[in-house]
């Protein structure tokens, strides 16, 4: 039986540690803060300068971006950061589908990162070269499994979004559309303009000005809902292949063990600077769709991309290239 004694201890600890973790919340931040993120000029490094100096007048606080390099640098990085709320992370969907891709990730994506928010989500877009006589996904389903293995898509790395969608649109459509392999986004889509491959599923600042120009025939976008930036145009599982839906995002983390308080006052931060309307013109202007979520948003959708991805990606036996 529990004494009285043991029990004020154990009710004294407890409010310790709840006084401790408000009153870091209540003094939080007293220093600058680092974001950490991938090498300069890509979507990591476009994402955290875009929001940073909204977050720094929010906090009242310098708010750094350290570009540390492509691979898994940055989440390692971060993950074995004092979880004190001074050193964040923004980066895309790699950090949890990295340990898929290859052995010995040092980190573990659920256990090692708090997260903080969805900061933006890039629905791809399906298109294809006009020479292709397709109109919509059902065509291009009906044509890809009457000519098995004539089809081919271009795309980058095991890893990419691209890759990622095409496949994931082959394995639940059962069909063989052969991937030709490019260094890089812009490779693989110049290689799709000119008429090299017949499609592709490609980022929306990638795609929308070949569609205005009519360079490329948009069927649908990858997304689960109709997306702001392609009006009017349907989605994949709307047109012919239902439960369909892939989204490249990138998110916000803190090291695993962040005090709540200090969570919840970055949540904050950052999603009042992702509602504001400059900040959500920018981003639409650069092909992608400002969110803003709760860290619980951030967890379902990594644990969703896990479950459905991973296994896809386990099955396939794709590897970082």
């Amino acid at each position: 039986m529990m004494t009285r004694q043991r029990f004020v201890l154990m009710m004294l600890s407890g409010g310790m540690i709840l006084t401790a973790d408000v009153v870091c919340g209540q003094n939080y931040p007293i220093k600058p803060v680092r974001i950490v993120t991938a090498e300069a000029g890509g979507g990591n490094d476009f994402a955290a300068r875009l929001v940073a100096p909204g977050v720094a007048s929010g906090l009242g606080q310098q708010v750094v971006i350290e570009n540390r390099g492509p691979g898994t640098i940055p989440s390692e990085t971060v993950a074995r950061a004092s979880p004190d709320g001074y050193t964040l992370l923004l980066h895309g969907s790699s950090i949890w589908l990295s340990s898929f891709f290859q052995d010995n990730v040092p980190y573990d994506a659920l256990r090692d990162f708090s997260p903080i928010t969805i900061v933006t989500r890039a629905p791809n877009v399906l298109v294809v070269h006009p020479s292709l006589p397709v109109k919509s996904v059902k065509d291009l389903i009906a044509l890809a499994k009457a000519k098995p293995g004539e089809l081919n898509y271009g795309a980058s790395g095991a890893a990419s979004s691209p890759r990622l969608a095409a496949e994931l649109f082959k394995a639940m459509a059962g069909v063989s559309i052969v991937r030709i392999n490019y260094r890089g986004s812009g490779p693989a889509l110049i290689a799709l303009v000119s008429g090299e491959v017949q499609l592709a599923f490609i980022s929306p600042g990638g795609a929308i000005p070949h569609i205005a120009a009519r360079r490329l025939r948009a069927l649908a976008v990858a997304s689960a809902q109709p997306s702001s930036l392609f009006p009017g145009l349907p989605t994949v599982a709307a047109t012919g292949l239902p439960g369909y839906e892939y989204s490249a995002v990138y998110g916000v983390f803190a090291p695993a063990k962040t005090p709540e308080a200090v969570i919840k006052r970055l949540n904050q931060e950052f999603v009042r600077v992702l509602n504001r309307a400059d900040v959500k013109e920018r981003f639409i202007n650069g092909g992608v769709e400002p969110v803003g979520s709760s860290p619980e948003q951030l967890t379902t959708k990594m644990k969703y991309d896990m479950a459905r991805l991973g296994k896809m990606i386990k099955d396939l036996g794709l590897r970082a290239e």
